[in-house]
């Protein structure tokens, strides 16, 4: 027995050191590892102090010339201008590894747009701490930290934004995963006609838009999903145009601005099992407001023309709470909208506007359908508001002149199960409805204000159907 003691000692020593030394002694074995480069390596300090940029850089280069690998961040910060991804290679931030941006602009490189996206004309606004042009297969992953630095430029877009984070174009098959992204000096994640993107339990805290996401119209972002993820935004959570092919799911989206805005064309577009919670934990830097807006917010030509086509739409298992409107879906002239379900929708404390579906377009919203839909207002509207004409929308959510629910220019409606129910008296209509062809009611319930006559109001609606909903009294 003691012969074997004797053998066995210095492996019992051996994983005790492991053990004690914890994380450094990972990370110092994977750098022995094959196909990881240690930026240390390379020359980081990672003090915080000194500029990081040429040794990273030279990481990632060494790791893209041996045909792929990880380039490997340990413990430390990591002060670092624009740094350069490389196809097959993957970032690695160990616990305690933050890359922080430095607050010197001209050390800021931009990828560039194709020619035929409007956005390629703006130059410098393309900025980001990290960069990818042409790339496939490059993933960045954590434990570790992204700080975008709150980078102020006051030459930039509305005199303070700096460079994005993460900004590439024209990639295929990059994943995100386990990363937390703070004080982004614009978008955290912005990309490019870009197809395969996966963004997996990643955390947004301040900063401005988290997920930003562009195609055009005969290029759009495909098969992009963005799962288990928590968003802390100024700016909109989620946002972007011409989209093919996207997923929300299981997220959580707190924001200063909207949960979710599409301001172009999308197909097959799903949201799912995701919770919309007011107010912002951080602020919106531009307005200094905390208030959450519209939870999902879907506006083709919201900014300018984006003509094409809105369709293959599901919303389902969502929760909203504190959040000024539900759902705005408005149309521009130029766009187009087909079959647009929400299926599963709950949201409580709404205190600015309706849920609305609105087309200023030369078609109508196709086909909309609200099936187990409950919506709890604030209430408190006023006779007043009822008579006010509600004006072509803007940007964010406006006061209507119903509480409830709004449609302009739908073709088929269809309210299957829908509650909408209200705090305090609203003297305004639960409902106005104004150029639908057909309306199907099954089971819509309200909220009986006595003193309104009329509380539902429709206006040029070709034909509609009604089967059971009492109205709900107090």
């Amino acid at each position: 027995m003691s012969k074997l003691m004797a053998l066995t000692r210095p492996l019992f020593r051996r994983l005790t050191a492991v053990a004690g030394t914890g994380l450094l002694a990972l990370a110092t074995s994977l750098a022995a590892a094959p196909g990881v480069f240690n930026v240390r390596d390379h020359g980081a300090r990672g003090d915080g102090l000194e500029h990081d940029t040429i040794a990273i850089n030279a990481a990632i280069n060494a790791c893209a010339d041996a045909g792929g690998g990880q380039v490997l961040f340990p413990p430390g910060r990591y002060l670092s201008g624009t740094v350069q991804l490389k196809s097959r290679v993957t970032l690695y931030f160990d616990a305690g590894a933050t890359l922080v941006g430095t607050t010197n602009l001209s050390h800021y490189l931009e990828p560039t747009p194709p020619d035929f996206m409007p956005e390629a004309k703006w130059g410098k606004w393309h900025r980001g701490l990290i960069i990818g042009e042409n790339l496939e297969d490059v993933t960045l992953a954590g434990p570790g930290r992204i700080d975008g630095n709150r980078v102020f430029d006051p030459t930039g877009e509305e005199r303070m934004r700096g460079p994005h984070t993460l900004a590439f174009v024209n990639c295929r098959r990059l994943v995100v995963r386990d990363l937390t992204f703070v004080d982004s000096a614009n978008y955290a994640i912005f990309f490019q006609v870009s197809d395969d993107i996966d963004i997996r339990n990643v955390t947004f805290l301040g900063g401005w838009d988290g997920v930003h996401f562009r195609g055009a119209p005969d290029r759009p972002c495909r098969n992009v999903q963005i799962t288990d993820c928590r968003f802390y935004t100024g700016d909109d959570a989620i946002a972007g145009r011409y989209w093919e092919n996207t997923v929300v799911s299981g997220c959580i989206i707190n924001s200063a601005c909207n949960g979710i805005r599409l301001i172009g064309p999308a197909r097959r577009l799903t949201i799912h099992d995701t919770l919309f919670l007011g107010p912002g934990v951080h602020p919106h830097r531009t307005s200094k407001r905390y208030n959450m807006l519209t939870g999902i917010l879907l506006q083709p030509g919201a900014w300018d023309a984006t003509q094409g086509l809105l369709d293959d739409v599901l919303i389902s298992d969502v929760t909203m709470h504190k959040i000024a409107s539900p759902l705005g879906i408005w149309l521009q002239p130029g766009n187009t909208a087909g079959r647009i379900t929400v299926n599963g929708l709950t949201a409580t404390g709404i205190y600015r506007a309706a849920a609305s579906l609105e087309s200023y377009a030369e078609t109508p919203i196709t086909n909309m359908v609200f099936r187990n839909v409950s919506l709890e207002f604030i209430g408190g509207g006023t006779a007043e508001q009822a008579q006010t004409p509600a004006t072509a929308p803007g940007v964010d959510a406006r006061p209507l002149p119903a509480w409830g629910l709004y449609a302009r220019n739908v073709e088929r409606l269809s309210l299957e199960s829908v509650r909408l129910t209200c705090a305090t008296d609203d003297l305004r209509p639960v409902m106005m409805a104004t150029e639908v062809q057909r309306i199907n009611f099954s089971d819509f319930r309200f909220t009986e204000v006595p003193a309104v006559k009329e509380p539902i109001v429709l206006t040029n609606v070709t034909a509609f159907d009604r089967k059971g909903g009492d109205p709900i009294t107090r």
